[in-house]
């Protein structure tokens, strides 16, 4: 199972002009070899970008995409994650969606396609990452 970054995703659905053809290339060639997958925190990040849960859903079944649900404990995970983040200086006062999808990846043993990969590098180190900088980048 590879679960796929929000960023991806957001490249593929609003055609940017630097990252598409990377994301696009990255979801085929690893549909080929993985299970494509995003969790309830991508959904909600994705869901910024739809007018309807409906159309979300369409374009979720169109990219090949299933839902599957965080275990508990990578929620635990996440919250000590971040608690590590605070003490480092973080900011942010919720925890992050990366801490949540890091950790949902470090417990099920999941890899990620993303192309931000400094939180993820940072707190979850055992996770393997498909990104840019760890294979092609765009032209």
């Amino acid at each position: 199972m590879l679960l796929v970054d929000t960023n991806v995703l957001v490249d593929v659905l609003e055609d940017d002009p630097t990252w598409a053809d990377w994301s696009i290339n990255q979801l085929r060639a690893q549909s080929k070899i993985h299970r494509l997958a995003i969790n309830p925190i991508i959904y909600s990040e994705l869901s910024l970008t739809f007018t309807t849960v409906e159309a979300l859903d369409q374009a979720i079944n169109g990219l090949g995409l299933v839902m599957i649900e965080i275990p508990r404990p990578a929620l635990f995970l996440a919250g000590k994650a971040f608690v590590r983040y605070r003490r480092q200086g973080g900011s942010k006062s919720n925890v992050l969606g990366d801490f949540f999808i890091g950790a949902h990846a470090a417990v099920s043993g999941n890899a990620v396609l993303t192309r931000d990969t400094r939180r993820y590098t940072s707190y979850f180190p055992s996770i393997i990452l498909i990104a840019p900088e760890t294979g092609t980048q765009p032209n």
